[in-house]
């Protein structure tokens, strides 16, 4: 019943991080990845809040969340779930699909639960490669594994509806959220800064975010501490740098979207800086 996750990134598989884990109590918030989320289900169920629903993957099931898809996760069953994750970059992918010779660009998942044995051993052979360090599998059966999910699973991105009233707005409310990270405006105040009135601003926010303002900056500023992480900045100095009120508000957050405590993913990302305190 121990929770464990281990977090890490190999040269050998560039573009993609790698997320072994068990969860029994541990919840994601609900959070959006710049990246593809492509998982297997080892044991147990995970379930997530994805577009209104509420899915379920159990044991051999392939979990396909697309970028920018706001979802949470948390255990199913009393016993929680164990899963290996890979989160590519949406210019892999694409860059993969052109080479497949695909007919669409930036690929799209429809479905975010499907059971695909022979595709779910590969991913999971992928992972093990990786975690192994044995890079000549790990990247042959990494892209192999893509290549098979794209041409089984994959479909073109839905065109986008045209812009609802309010999309003007909530582009430059955005700007000023990414420029404001440390002090963060009200909402009466951000909409005044973009020239709209505060509820008509929330409303097409989260129509077109699928999160209210405040939730999204959490996702910019836990987005901005992984840049400092990787760039081998403290997780104390991080936690100030983007709008954190102190390292323990930056932990809390952080292991609740990405699933790792941040000293443990600077660590996997090989910026982890000797005598810093292990327990961030």
């Amino acid at each position: 019943m121990k929770e464990q996750a281990h977090f890490w990134r190999r040269p050998a598989v560039p573009e993609v991080d790698l997320l072994k884990a068990r969860y029994v109590t541990h919840r994601f918030a609900r959070h959006v990845h710049d990246s593809y989320a492509i998982g297997v289900i080892l044991t147990g169920v995970e379930e997530f809040h994805h577009r209104g629903s509420l899915l379920r993957a159990g044991e051999g099931e392939i979990v396909l969340v697309n970028p920018d898809t706001p979802h949470t996760g948390q255990a199913g069953v009393p016993g929680g779930w164990a899963y290996r994750m890979l989160y590519p970059s949406t210019d892999s992918i694409a860059a993969l699909a052109e080479e497949l010779g695909l007919p669409y660009g930036t690929p799209y998942f429809p479905e975010q639960v499907v059971r695909d044995p022979a595709v779910a051993a590969l991913l999971g052979q992928a992972h093990l490669a990786a975690e192994l360090g044995d890079d000549l599998a790990a990247s042959t059966l990494v892209r192999t594994s893509f290549a098979r999910l794209l041409s089984a699973h994959g479909a073109p991105r839905p065109t986008a509806p045209q812009a609802a009233a309010g999309a003007q707005a909530v582009r430059e409310a955005l700007d000023v959220l990414r420029g404001r990270l440390v002090d963060p405006p009200t909402l009466e105040d951000l909409a005044a800064e973009v020239r709209a009135r505060p509820f008509p601003l929330l409303r097409a926010f989260k129509a077109a975010t699928g999160l209210p303002p405040h939730a999204y900056l959490t996702q910019l500023r836990v987005r901005q501490a992984r840049r400092l992480l990787d760039s081998g900045v403290r997780p104390a100095e991080v936690a100030a740098e983007v709008g954190f009120t102190d390292q323990a508000h930056l932990n809390r957050h952080f292991k609740r979207i990405v699933g790792v405590p941040p000293a443990a993913y600077q660590r996997a990302a090989g910026t982890y800086k000797t005598g810093q305190s292990p327990t961030a």
